[in-house]
C-alpha cells in the first residue's frame, strides 16, 4: 500500500498469546542500563524540516538530536530483553549491555534502532501505567512482545496478533528511528491485548490506525515534556521525510477536518483520520491524562468488528463512568463534530 497511507497493517487475527505477564515477571530483574536514542525524532526535536535520510548516514546536523536515556525493566541477559519487550534483529549483531551501559550507537548502525525500539515500547507501557492501568484500573497489554528490527525491506511496519510481535521496516528512514512509528505499532498491540483480534472490518481497522497515531503523539509528548518544535498533531515527522514533499513532513495528522460518512474512502489509514480527530478534540477539552485514560479504558468494551458509532458510544460511556457528565458531554461533542454520533 502507499506509504503515505500506512503505518501498520490492521492487527492479524489473534490466538492465545506468548509472554504472559506472570511468566515474564518471574524472569525480570528490573535492571537498568544507559543508552542513546532520538527523543522522539530529529525533525521534532530540532524543528528542522530539511533533514533527510541520506542513506542512513550519521551526519553533523543530527548530532544534537541524540540523547542519553535510562532503559528500564531489563532482564539479566545483557541483551535488550525485558518485562515488556524482547528485541530481535537478523540484520546486525544484537546490542550488548556491559557494566550497566550500551555503547553510544548512532543511526548508521542497526544497534541504534534496537535501542530505540526497546526504549520506546517500554516507555509506552510506562505511560499506560502512569495513567493507572495496572493499579487503579485493570492492566493493559502488560505482556512481553517481540520487536523485530529492520527485518522487512519495505517502507512499512506491522503488528501480528497471532504471534504478539511487531516488525519495523527499513525502507527510507528506518522505521525504528522514529519513536512515533514504534509507538503507533505498539498501539495495535495495546488494542489486541484488550480485545484479541481487534480490527476485523473497515471501521474497526480505521479505529486501530487512528488509535496508533493518537497514542504515538500522547506517549512522545508525555515523555519529552516540552512543547514540540513542529506541530504536535503531526505524526512521524522524521520517518515521513522519505515520502512527503514538505514543507512540513507528516505521515498523518490528528487535527484534520474529515467528516463521517462523506469522507470515507475505504482505506483504513485515511479513514482513521476521522476517528483520531475526535480523540484529539477530547484531549483538547479534557487534558491529556483524563482523555487518554478514558480513551484506553473504553476500548475494553469494543468488539473486534466494532463500528465507529458503537465505539464512540462506548467511549462516551467510559467518560461518564470515570469523570462524570462534563467529560461525557465533551466526548459526545467531539464525535458529533465528526458526524459519528
Amino acid at each position: 500500500m502507499r506509504r503515505t497511507q500506512r503505518l501498520a497493517l490492521a492487527a492479524v487475527m489473534a490466538f492465545p498469546l506468548v509472554g504472559s505477564l506472570s511468566a515474564v515477571a518471574a524472569a525480570d530483574s528490573g535492571g537498568t542500563a544507559t543508552g542513546t536514542v532520538f527523543y522522539p525524532n530529529p525533525v521534532q526535536q530540532l524543528g528542522d524540516e530539511s533533514l533527510t535520510d541520506a542513506k542512513d548516514a550519521d551526519y553533523a546536523a543530527l548530532a544534537p538530536a541524540y540523547r542519553n536515556v535510562t532503559l528500564t525493566d531489563l532482564d539479566v541477559s545483557g541483551t535488550l530483553t525485558g518485562r515488556y519487550v524482547a528485541v530481535k534483529s537478523e540484520t546486525g549483531k544484537a546490542a550488548r549491555i556491559t557494566g550497566g551501559a550500551l555503547p553510544a550507537y548512532h543511526r548508521d548502525t542497526d544497534q541504534f534502532e534496537q535501542v530505540m525500539g526497546y526504549y520506546w515500547v517500554t516507555t509506552a507501557q510506562q505511560y499506560l501505567q502512569h495513567l493507572g492501568f495496572g493499579s487503579a484500573l485493570r492492566p493493559v497489554n502488560q505482556r512481553q512482545i517481540e520487536l523485530r528490527i529492520d527485518q522487512y525491506g519495505g517502507d512499512n511496519s506491522f503488528f501480528k496478533g497471532n504471534k504478539a510481535n511487531i516488525t519495523l521496516g527499513k525502507g527510507g528512514v528506518d522505521d525504528a528511528e522514529d519513536a512515533e512509528v514504534i509507538v503507533h505499532e505498539y498501539g495495535h498491540s495495546v488494542q489486541d491485548g484488550q480485545v484479541p483480534g481487534f480490527g476485523t472490518n473497515a471501521e474497526s481497522g480505521a479505529i486501530g490506525e487512528a488509535f496508533g497515531d493518537y497514542l504515538a503523539v500522547a506517549v512522545t509528548s508525555w515523555r519529552t515534556g516540552v512543547p514540540t518544535k513542529t506541530p504536535e498533531a503531526c505524526v512521524a515527522d522524521w520517518d515521513s521525510v522519505a515520502y512527503t514533499p514538505g514543507p512540513t513532513h507528516c505521515l498523518r495528522r490528528l487535527d484534520g477536518t474529515k467528516h463521517y460518512p462523506e469522507d470515507i474512502v475505504g482505506e483504513v489509514h485515511a479513514d482513521g483520520e476521522i476517528w483520531s480527530r475526535a480523540l484529539w478534540d477530547i484531549r483538547q477539552s479534557l487534558g491529556a491524562a483524563k482523555a487518554d485514560t478514558l480513551i484506553v479504558e473504553a476500548q475494553f468494551a469494543f468488539s473486534p468488528d466494532t463500528s465507529f458509532k458503537a465505539a464512540a458510544q462506548a467511549t462516551v460511556a467510559a467518560a461518564q463512568r470515570l469523570y462524570g457528565s462534563q467529560a461525557a458531554q465533551a466526548a459526545q461533542s467531539a464525535f458529533a463534530a465528526r458526524g459519528i454520533l
